[in-house]
C-alpha cells in the first residue's frame, strides 16, 4: 500500500491517503483511495497479467475521445474519465503496474441482478447516444476504428497446433474435445473479416463490452463502466450483448426511437459475435500459459473457460 501512496503523491499530488483494496474485475485491481478532503477510484493493470499490454496500449487514444463525449454529449453524468496527473497525463505507470484515477463513484455494480425496467431504459438511452457519434467526431479516431482484422487468430490457431505442448496438460484435457469446433469457428471469423473490410458500413462509437458487471447504479443515474474497448465500429459490435436478453424488445423499442432506420446486419452480428467467443476462450487460455495464478485463481479460470468451451456453439 506505501507503494501506491507514493505513486498518488508522486504523480496526482495527493497526501494523507488512505488506501482500501475493492473487487476489481479479471482485468485490473481497484482500491478507494481517500483522505479527509477527497475520495477517489485507483485502477491498477498489472504489468505481470498476459491481458495488460491489450488493454492499456490505446489509453492515450480512447481516453481524449471519452473527454469530449464528456464536454460535447449526452453521457456527461454516465461514463468515468480519468484524472491527469501533474503531468497531465491520463495515466501513469513504473516497473510493477499501469495506473488510472477517477473520482470515486457512490454506488452499486449490477453484477449478478437483473435490469430493473427502468435500467433497461437508462442502458438503451446510454446506447443511443453513444451511437450518434461517428466518423465526423471532431477529435483523431483511427487509432479505434474497426478495420474487420483479428490480430490474435494466428496465435491462437499456432498455440492449438504446432505449440499445443506448452498448453498445461489438464487445460489440453479440457480443450481436446473442442479443438474442431474452435478451428472451425477460427476460420468463419476468418471468413467474414475478409468479407467485411469490403462493406460500407455505418461506424459508430461503441463500447464493446457491455455486461451487468460493467453497470453501476448511482442514485438516480445508470452508469456505463470499464471503457478500455471503446472503438469506431458498427453498431453489432454493441447489439451482440443485447440482443439475446429478455429486454431486448424494450432497448430496441427505445434505441430506434433516436436510430429510427436500424436494421441488425446480421453478418456483422455474426462475425462480433464470433470474435468475441473466440477472443474470450483466447484470453483464459492466455491466462491459464503465461499468468502467475495461486490455486484459487487458476481454478475460476478453469472455470470459466470450460463455460465458454461449453457454449461455443450457442
Amino acid at each position: 500500500m506505501n507503494k501506491l501512496k507514493n505513486i498518488l503523491k508522486e504523480q496526482y499530488d495527493i497526501e494523507f491517503i488512505n488506501v482500501s483494496p475493492q473487487q476489481g474485475g479479471w482485468s485490473a485491481l481497484a482500491y478507494k483511495v481517500f483522505n479527509n478532503n477527497h475520495t477517489y477510484f485507483l485502477k491498477v493493470y498489472e504489468k505481470s497479467r498476459a491481458s495488460t499490454p491489450k488493454l492499456t496500449a490505446l489509453i492515450d487514444k480512447y481516453v481524449p475521445i471519452m473527454v469530449w463525449l464528456l464536454h460535447n454529449s449526452g453521457l456527461n453524468d454516465k461514463i468515468p474519465v480519468p484524472l491527469l496527473t501533474k503531468n497531465n497525463d491520463y495515466k501513469c505507470e513504473d516497473d510493477d503496474g499501469i495506473y488510472l484515477l477517477y473520482e470515486y463513484i457512490s454506488g452499486e455494480t449490477i453484477g449478478d441482478k437483473n435490469l430493473t425496467e427502468e435500467q433497461v431504459c437508462g442502458l438503451s438511452e446510454i446506447i443511443a447516444e453513444l451511437h450518434l457519434y461517428g466518423k465526423e467526431l471532431p477529435i483523431e479516431t483511427d487509432a479505434v476504428k474497426e478495420d474487420f482484422y483479428v490480430p490474435f487468430l494466428q496465435q491462437l490457431r499456432s498455440t492449438l497446433d504446432k505449440e499445443y505442448n506448452k498448453v498445461p496438460s489438464d487445460v489440453r484435457e479440457l480443450m481436446n474435445p473442442h479443438i474442431e469446433q474452435i478451428n472451425g469457428l477460427i476460420d468463419t471469423v476468418e471468413k467474414l473479416s475478409v468479407h467485411l473490410k469490403n462493406c460500407n458500413l455505418r461506424m459508430a462509437l461503441c463500447h464493446t463490452d457491455i455486461h451487468n458487471w460493467n453497470l453501476m447504479q448511482s442514485g438516480q443515474q445508470l452508469m456505463l463502466m470499464d471503457w478500455e474497448g471503446l472503438k469506431l465500429a458498427s453498431v453489432e459490435a454493441d447489439i451482440m450483448f443485447l440482443i439475446d436478453k429478455p429486454y431486448y424488445d424494450n432497448f430496441l423499442s427505445i434505441y430506434q426511437k433516436v436510430h429510427k432506420n436500424f436494421v441488425v446486419n446480421p453478418t456483422a452480428l455474426q462475425f462480433y459475435q464470433s470474435r468475441r467467443k473466440l477472443e474470450d476462450i483466447w484470453d483464459l487460455i492466455e491466462q491459464l500459459i503465461y499468468d502467475n495464478q495461486d490455486t484459487q485463481e487458476r481454478t475460476t479460470t478453469i472455470n470459466y473457460l470450460t463455460k465458454e468451451l461449453r457454449d461455443i456453439n450457442n
